[in-house]
């Protein structure tokens, strides 16, 4: 079984087998980064018409346990996402409503600070609001794993501290190996795993060293780095591949409507273009490499299936059952 927590951009028939031609048993799509509420309703429509025209080869999963039936009949299951808490117009019962029409991750914010909380790229980080509280608790009770993989750190915390669940940092790598403000402490990582959290390691390049970028087996020495920190039982994969992204694409993921100003996101105003791909991972189905590169870093199976897939299993039951 191999899981990804998070991947973005435009999905077709042609990702679909993609998917399915890597072995993937499930991933977490983005369906949003700035919509609001009705912009993300219109949003789950077309990927539950995209999942019905594709029905051999994909299916929403709403439940751990199809994610495992969608494995056992060859099929990628899908667990609906959005990289923000923008869908919810500042509405607390719009977690339930979400919730009800398939959505089971949702990241506290994204690269700017909301009603909810701080993101990573703030001067200072207040923590969860008010609000914010609110909504973690409600995500609790329906069913929706928190991300704060865009959060600030002391937001991040807070939603640990804060959640009754296990929460999850899908798509970051630890600071202390790249550092980055997209990346996590070490800090968070350890308040994450005794929580019982997990981090899914990326292999975006602007947040990835670059032999992790060249290599499969450097990318396998990283992940084994992140559970030195995290624990073997708290560390994922989380790759933040981007399928068929281009420039307008990316000025949305950094820009959406709130500026008129130039915002690179995790790049610089030396690196404004879209990200290469890792030499080893051009496309999604590249990442079957990962289980023996992992192997070769003396991963024993049973450590080797629990990143791949079985540690995410057991955080997905924990929070939506």
């Amino acid at each position: 079984m191999l899981i990804d927590g998070l991947q973005c951009g435009f999905y077709g028939r042609d990702v679909f087998e993609e998917l399915k031609a890597g072995g993937f048993t499930c991933v977490t799509p983005t369906l949003g980064f700035w919509e609001g509420a009705i912009e993300s309703f219109d949003a789950i429509g077309k990927w539950r018409d995209m999942a019905r025209a594709n029905s051999d080869l994909v299916t929403i999963a709403l439940k751990t346990d199809d994610i495992l039936a969608a494995d056992r009949y060859g099929k990628t299951a899908l667990l609906l996402g959005y990289q923000n808490t923008n869908l919810l117009d500042g509405r607390i019962r719009y977690v339930e409503l979400f919730a009800d029409l398939g959505v089971r991750v949702l990241q506290l914010t994204y690269n700017n600070q909301n009603d909810v909380g701080s993101s990573c790229y703030e001067a200072v980080d207040p923590g969860l609001s008010r609000f914010g509280r609110e909504v973690v608790r409600e995500m609790d009770r329906c069913g929706l794993l928190v991300d704060c993989s865009h959060v600030g750190d002391r937001t991040t915390l807070d939603a640990i501290e804060w959640s009754q669940k296990p929460i999850a940092i899908t798509h970051a790598n630890p600071s202390s190996v790249f550092p980055h403000k997209r990346n996590k402490s070490d800090e968070v990582i350890k308040a994450l795993a005794a929580k019982g959290g997990i981090i899914g390691c990326a292999a975006y390049r602007n947040i990835t060293p670059v032999e992790a970028c060249d290599r499969v087996d450097a990318w396998a020495e990283m992940v084994a780095r992140t559970v030195d920190i995290a624990g073997i039982d708290h560390v994922g994969l989380g790759t933040d591949f981007s399928h068929h992204t281009s420039q307008t694409y990316l000025d949305w993921m950094r820009q959406g409507r709130w500026t008129r100003t130039a915002q690179y996101g995790a790049g610089s105003a030396t690196n404004t273009a879209p990200s290469e791909k890792p030499a080893w991972l051009k496309k999604i189905s590249g990442l079957a490499a990962v289980a023996p590169a992992l192997a070769k870093q003396g991963f024993n199976p049973e450590e080797v299936e629990k990143i791949t897939s079985g540690n995410w299993l057991r955080v997905y039951r924990a929070v939506f059952g």
